[in-house]
C-alpha cells in the first residue's frame, strides 16, 4: 500500500473554533466546513438548501460519504439551533454497520469538534458538517 495516499486521505484537524469562525488544518479560516478523509470545503447552506429546520440535508451528508468517510460527525450549531432532517436520521441509521459507515455523531458544535478531532487523531476517515454559531 502507498504511504502517501494514506496521509494525502488524511481528515484534517480543526485547530480552533469560535463562535463564527473555524481554522482548520491545511485548509484555512471559515464558518461552516464540511470536513473529510483528504480535504475540506466551505459549507455553503444555499447549495443544498439547508435552513435551521429542517436542518442538514441528505445531499451534504453523501458527499461526506463519497470521500470514502466511515465516521460521520453532524454539528447542531453552538446553541443546539441547527437541526438534522428526518432523511438524514433515517439513512445514517440505516447504512451504520451495514455499508462503510462504522459509527456516527450527532452534537453541540464544541461536543461534535472534540470527537471530530479525537477521531481524525486516530487517523480514522472521519467526515463531518461543522456548523460555527446558532
Amino acid at each position: 500500500m502507498d504511504e502517501n495516499a494514506d496521509v494525502r486521505k488524511k481528515s484534517p484537524k480543526i485547530n480552533s473554533i469560535s463562535w463564527g469562525h473555524m481554522d482548520v488544518d491545511g485548509i484555512g479560516k471559515g464558518k461552516d466546513f464540511k470536513l473529510y478523509p483528504g480535504g475540506a470545503s466551505e459549507w455553503d447552506w444555499n447549495v443544498s438548501n439547508t435552513k435551521h429546520t429542517p436542518g442538514i440535508q441528505l445531499m451534504d451528508v453523501e458527499e461526506l460519504i463519497r470521500h470514502e468517510s466511515e465516521y460521520i460527525v453532524l454539528s447542531k450549531g453552538m446553541k443546539n439551533q441547527l437541526e438534522i432532517s428526518k432523511e438524514v436520521r433515517e439513512h445514517l441509521e440505516n447504512v451504520k454497520g451495514s455499508s462503510s459507515i462504522k459509527e456516527y455523531y450527532i452534537k453541540t458544535t464544541e461536543e461534535a469538534v472534540e470527537i471530530y478531532n479525537k477521531l481524525a487523531n486516530g487517523n480514522k476517515r472521519v467526515g463531518a458538517l461543522i456548523h460555527s454559531t446558532c
